[in-house]
């Protein structure tokens, strides 16, 4: 197989716990993670004769820092094997959102990789390699429902489906995950997810009820403008809305097209806004 061509899916966090500060540096989470399989970022991948790295968005670092090039760095290290492609990424998905883009990118890099060049990696392994390159990595290799937690690594597949319209809105602030997790406290208390999901669908008088996300406090705090795109999600409408990951997207779940529209339409022009109907 000489080339490839794979969408990487962006992801929310549907409540975010953060429980306690790791030996390792790291925290233990608890979050359901849930993707969006519209919103996605594509990646070819074509074998060639050296490696070679391109994406035209000039916020996406074409360089070793990128979660691509480290995919591919890991898995040559794992195989031993020199993997001469060239690979090149449309960006969708905002960057520094909270919406996984990059930790999708990577893992979209390790399924094509192990396919095009049949290292012949299996599930477990690649759960490995991709924590390596990040938290959120492990979840995208399949990118079902799932509740995370640990580092968000260990994952349990979970029944839920939204057939409801979402919103996501993220108002081009980047919000450093190091910036984040430096300025939160953890709390004492673990949201019981399973309660807010009935044969396969969000109750959503117990989610609002129950579900939070930690990183909003301290977020809100230094970016209160994400606050107030919660409220106003809130004020039209939404049957839920939090801030995914680390920030600064906000999405909204809601109860028809028409509200979610109407949400959309306050926005102001230069943010990024999508709707989700991936069952219509």
């Amino acid at each position: 197989m000489r080339y490839i061509e794979i969408k990487a899916p962006a992801k929310i966090n549907i409540g975010l716990d953060v429980l306690s500060k790791r030996a390792d540096g790291y925290h233990n989470l608890n979050t359901i993670f849930y993707p969006i399989v519209d919103l996605y970022d594509i990646l070819f991948f074509e074998k060639s004769d050296k490696f070679s790295f391109t994406c035209k968005n000039p916020d996406v670092p074409n360089d070793d820092s990128n979660l691509v090039v480290k995919a591919v760095q890991t898995l040559e290290e794992y195989s031993g094997k020199e993997l001469n492609v060239r690979i090149e990424l449309k960006k969708n998905i905002p960057s520094q959102a909270g919406l996984g883009g990059g930790s999708s990118d990577a893992a979209a890099t390790l399924i094509s990789l192990n396919e095009m060049f049949q290292l012949g990696i299996k599930y477990d392994i690649m759960l490995e390699l991709s924590l390596k390159l990040g938290s959120d990595v492990p979840f995208f290799i399949k990118s079902k429902p799932a509740i995370g937690t640990s580092r968000g690594e260990i994952l349990e597949p979970i029944g839920l489906y939204i057939e409801d319209p979402i919103l996501v809105v993220n108002p081009r602030i980047n919000v450093s995950t190091k910036e984040a997790f430096a300025n939160i406290l953890p709390k004492i208390g673990k949201t019981d997810f399973k309660s807010v999901i009935i044969e396969d669908k969000l109750n959503y008088s117990i989610a609002r009820a129950i579900l939070k996300n930690d990183f909003e406090e301290s977020v809100f705090n230094f970016h209160p403008l994400i606050k107030q795109i919660k409220e106003e999600i809130y004020n039209c409408g939404a049957l839920l809305s939090l801030m995914s990951g680390t920030g600064s997207t906000v999405y909204g779940i809601f109860p028809s097209l028409e509200s979610a529209e109407f949400a959309k339409s306050k926005m102001p022009a230069d943010y990024f806004c999508f709707m989700s109907i991936p069952h219509m």
